[in-house]
């Protein structure tokens, strides 16, 4: 077999391209790292990642916060409730107004995590002021 030597580009110059990376993983992390970003965000499927990729800090990381967003969420959500449990059915639209704010906290929550699993999977961490704080304690 001959060996044909590589043209150059237009324009001169020569190409080069960039060394493998070793084990064959991609560049930026692996897939599995991705794959279990995302998960941490996705409530309680935290828990792969968490008790999975015991040695992968960023994972380890992420898996927390996930945590301690589904557990603020839960709190949050059980409060509601009991307010609007507690709230005597005289009071008109008191009940209707516990119901949107319901709505509304889980609409920021879904966006919080939406916005969580896009800054993981660039390899960013996105912070939650107060929930963040907690996660970084454990």
């Amino acid at each position: 077999m001959s060996s044909v030597p590589p043209t150059p580009p237009p324009g001169g110059g020569s190409y080069t391209p960039p060394p493998p990376s070793p084990g064959g993983a991609p560049a930026g992390g692996s897939s599995d790292r991705t794959l279990m970003v995302v998960l941490s965000y996705l409530w309680i499927l935290a828990l792969i990642p968490l008790l999975t990729k015991k040695e992968d800090r960023e994972v380890q990381w992420h898996a927390k916060h996930g945590l301690a967003i589904l557990i603020a969420e839960v709190v949050l959500w059980i409060a509601l409730t009991a307010v609007g449990f507690f709230i005597p059915r005289g009071m008109g639209g008191m009940g209707c107004g516990i119901g949107i704010v319901q709505c509304v906290v889980w609409c920021a929550f879904l966006v919080v995590r939406i916005m969580c699993i896009v800054k993981g999977v660039n390899g960013q961490r996105f912070r939650v002021p107060v929930i963040s704080d907690m996660a970084d304690k454990w």
